[in-house]
C-alpha cells in the first residue's frame, strides 16, 4: 500500500511537471522513477518486482493496439504502413546496426539492439502531431503508418529477441533444452489456434451475453479476464505474453463491442504502463553517467543523430520536400517506449549482455528528452528561414478579390470563389502551405499580408474584397486596422476565431464576420435533433433561434468584454434567458402539437 501511494504521488508531481516542460509524460514516468528509485530517495528497493508487474501495462496496450488494427482498415493503408515502416526500420537498423559489430558485440546482440534502437516513441510523436494539428497532413500520416508499422513490428521483436538469446544459449558448452511438452512447437501452434477459436467463436457470445447484464462492471471483468488469460496462455507455452494480447486484439478489432472494449481497458492500461516505465526509470544505471559518461554521451549522440540522418533519408524517398522533411526527421529521431521492453526481453534471454542492456536503455531514456530540444531548435530554423525568405512577386495584381490565409478555411473560400469564375489573389505567410498548395496546383503568394508594401504590390487598391483567414487573431486586427487607415472603401470579410474575437472584429467596423465554427456547429445541433425525433423545420427554427440570440449578443455586449467579470455575469444572465424562452416556446408548440392530433418525431 506504501509503495503505491509513493508511485501515485512521484507520478502526480512529476509527470505535470514533464508535460509542462513539453518533455512528455513517458520520461516523466521515468524521472518519477529515478526519483524514489534506488539512485534517487531509495524510497523503492526492488524495482525488477515491480517491473515484473507492470509489463501487465504493455500487455494491455498491445491489446489495444490490436484493437486499432481492424484488417480492412489495414489493408487501405498498406502502402503506408509496410512500404514506409519496413523501410524506415530497414533504414534505422542498416545504420545503427554497425556500431554494436564495432564495439565487439555478436551479431545477434547487435540485430536485436539495432532494431529496438530504431523504434520510435508513439505516445512522443502522436502527442506532438496532435498538439500541432499535423495528423491530417501528409508529413502527419506518413509518421502515423510508420509507427503503426513499428507497433506490429514489436511483436515479432520480442520473439526475436526470445529466440536469439535462446539458441545463443544452446550454443554455450553445456546447455541444453529443458524437457517441457507445453514449451513444444505443436503446443505453441495449439495455443494460437484456441486464442484465434476463442476469440472469434466464444468471447463474442460471451459478450453479448454480458452487455445485456445490468451490471456494467461484469463486462470490464470479462474484458481484463479475456486479456489476462490469453496472455497467460500464451507464457505457459513460451511465447510472448504481449503477442497473445495483440492477436485477441486483433480478432475483436471488427466486434461491435471494440469500442466498449478499448474504453474499459484503457483506464487500466494507462495506469499500468505509467507504473511500467516508472519501474524503467528505477532500473536505469544512471551511474553510468558517473562511471561511464563517454559511452553514454557518445551513444546518445550517435544514435539520435544517425536517426535523424535514416528518418531524413527516409522523408525523402515517401515524398517529403522541404521543412515538413525536416520535421519529419527530428520527430521520429528518438528511441521508443517499446525499445525498453524489447531491450528487457533481450537481457532476460541473454542475447543481450545486462551491461549493455542497461546502458541502451540508459540512451533511449535519454533520447527522448532530445527531442523536445530538437523541436525548439526547429522551430526557432523554420520561422529564420521563413523570415529571409523574400516574398513572392504577384504576377497579377488586379483580382477583384484578396484572399489572406490559405489553410483549411481559406482554401474552402478560394476553390469556392474558383467555381464561380473568381480568381482570388491568395497570400500566405506559412512556407510550408505555400509550397505543398503548389503542388496541388493552387496559386499561393508567400508573403506577410499585414505589411502595407505587399498589399499595394497585390493589388488591394484595385480589389473590391478582401477575406481575412488568418488563424492568429492579433494578425487579422492588426491587418483590419492597417486596412481601414489605408483602404476605408474596401469590402472587408473577416474570420473570427471565437465570440470575444468576433466583437473586437465588429467594433472595427467589419463588413462580414463569421465565426470559424458556428454554422457547423449549428448544422450538427440541427442533425442531432433530426436524429432524436425533432421535426426538421422545428430543429431549423430552433438552431435560426440561437444564431439571433448569438449576434444579439454580441451586438449589446461587445463593450463590456472588458470587463470580465460583469462579461461573464451577463454572458449567463443571457444564457439563462435564453434558454427558458427556449423552454416555453417547446412547450406551447407541443401543446399546440398535441391538440392537433400530432406530436414531434410521432
Amino acid at each position: 500500500m506504501t509503495q503505491a501511494i509513493l508511485f501515485l504521488v512521484a507520478a502526480l508531481i512529476i509527470v505535470p511537471i514533464a508535460l509542462r516542460l513539453g518533455l512528455g509524460s513517458v520520461l516523466g514516468y521515468l524521472l518519477a522513477g529515478v526519483v524514489i528509485g534506488p539512485v534517487g530517495l531509495a524510497l523503492v528497493n526492488d524495482p525488477a518486482a515491480i517491473l515484473r508487474v507492470s509489463e501487465l501495462g504493455v500487455v494491455l496496450m498491445l491489446f489495444v493496439i490490436g484493437l486499432e488494427l481492424e484488417p480492412r482498415r489495414l489493408w487501405a493503408m498498406r502502402g503506408a504502413v509496410f512500404g514506409g515502416g519496413a523501410l524506415e526500420m530497414l533504414v534505422c537498423t542498416a545504420l545503427l546496426l554497425p556500431l554494436g559489430l564495432l564495439l565487439g558485440w555478436s551479431w545477434q546482440a547487435s540485430l536485436v539492439a539495432s532494431l529496438a534502437m530504431a523504434l520510435s516513441s508513439t505516445a512522443i510523436v502522436v502527442g506532438l502531431l496532435q498538439e500541432r494539428n499535423l495528423m491530417g497532413t501528409p508529413m502527419g500520416q506518413k509518421a502515423f503508418a510508420m509507427l503503426l508499422f513499428e507497433d506490429i513490428a514489436a511483436i515479432p521483436l520480442l520473439a526475436l529477441a526470445a529466440v536469439l538469446g535462446t539458441a545463443a544459449v544452446a550454443a554455450a558448452p553445456g546447455a541444453h533444452a529443458a524437457d517441457d511438452p507445453f514449451t513444444s512447437p505443436w503446443a505453441q501452434i495449439g495455443a494460437v489456434l484456441a486464442v484465434i477459436v476463442v476469440g472469434r467463436y466464444v468471447a463474442y457470445p460471451v459478450m453479448r451475453i454480458i452487455a445485456r447484464q445490468p451490471a456494467r462492471e461484469l463486462f470490464t471483468a470479462v474484458a481484463l479476464l479475456l486479456v489476462l488469460g490469453v496472455a497467460a496462455l500464451m507464457h505457459r507455452v513460451g511465447l510472448s505474453m504481449g503477442l497473445g494480447a495483440f492477436l485477441a486484439g486483433v480478432l475483436l478489432a471488427s466486434s461491435e463491442y471494440r469500442h466498449a472494449l478499448e474504453s474499459d481497458i484503457l483506464p487500466f492500461k494507462g495506469l499500468l504502463l505509467g507504473l511500467f516505465f516508472i519501474a524503467v526509470g528505477m532500473s536505469m544505471q544512471l551511474g553510468l553517467l558517473v562511471s561511464d559518461p563517454l559511452h553514454v554521451l557518445l551513444g546518445l549522440l550517435l544514435v539520435v543523430g544517425l536517426k535523424l540522418g535514416g528518418m531524413w533519408l527516409v522523408g525523402r524517398w515517401v515524398g517529403l520536400r522541404g521543412s515538413p522533411r525536416s520535421l519529419f526527421a527530428v520527430l521520429l529521431s528518438q528511441v521508443g517506449e517499446f525499445a525498453f521492453v524489447v531491450l528487457a526481453a533481450g537481457k532476460l534471454s541473454g542475447v543481450l549482455p545486462a551491461g549493455d542492456a542497461d546502458l541502451l536503455t540508459l540512451i533511449s531514456a535519454l533520447s527522448m528528452a532530445t527531442t523536445p530540444l530538437l523541436l525548439m531548435a526547429f522551430d526557432r530554423f523554420a520561422r529564420s528561414e521563413g523570415s529571409h525568405r523574400a516574398a513572392d512577386t504577384v504576377e497579377e495584381p488586379e483580382a477583384p478579390v484578396m484572399l489572406a490565409g490559405f489553410g483549411r478555411y481559406g482554401q474552402i473560400v478560394a476553390r469556392t470563389l474558383l467555381s464561380a469564375g473568381i480568381k482570388p489573389t491568395v497570400i500566405d505567410h506559412n512556407a510550408d502551405t505555400v509550397d505543398m498548395a503548389r503542388r496541388f496546383g493552387y496559386k499561393v503568394y508567400f508573403g506577410d499580408a499585414t505589411q502595407p508594401d505587399l498589399l499595394h504590390a497585390a493589388g488591394v487598391g484595385k480589389a473590391r474584397a478582401i477575406v481575412i483567414a488568418i488563424d492568429d487573431p492579433a494578425q487579422c486586427n492588426r491587418l483590419v486596422q492597417a486596412l481601414k487607415h489605408s483602404h476605408p472603401n474596401l469590402s472587408i470579410v473577416a474570420r473570427a476565431r471565437d465570440a470575444v474575437h468576433a466583437m473586437e472584429l465588429q467594433e472595427a467596423q467589419v463588413h462580414h464576420v463569421q465565426r470559424e465554427l458556428l454554422e457547423s456547429s449549428l448544422k450538427s445541433a440541427r442533425a442531432t435533433l433530426e436524429l432524436l425525433g425533432f421535426d426538421r423545420s422545428h430543429a431549423r427554427q430552433l438552431a435560426d433561434d440561437f444564431r439571433r440570440h448569438s449576434e444579439h449578443f454580441l451586438t449589446t455586449q461587445g463593450s463590456q468584454r472588458n470587463n470580465e467579470d460583469d462579461f461573464v455575469q451577463r454572458a449567463r444572465e443571457a444564457r439563462e434567458q435564453f434558454e427558458q424562452q427556449m423552454l416555453q416556446d417547446l412547450q406551447r408548440q407541443t401543446r399546440r402539437s398535441t391538440d392537433a392530433g400530432w406530436t414531434p418525431g410521432g
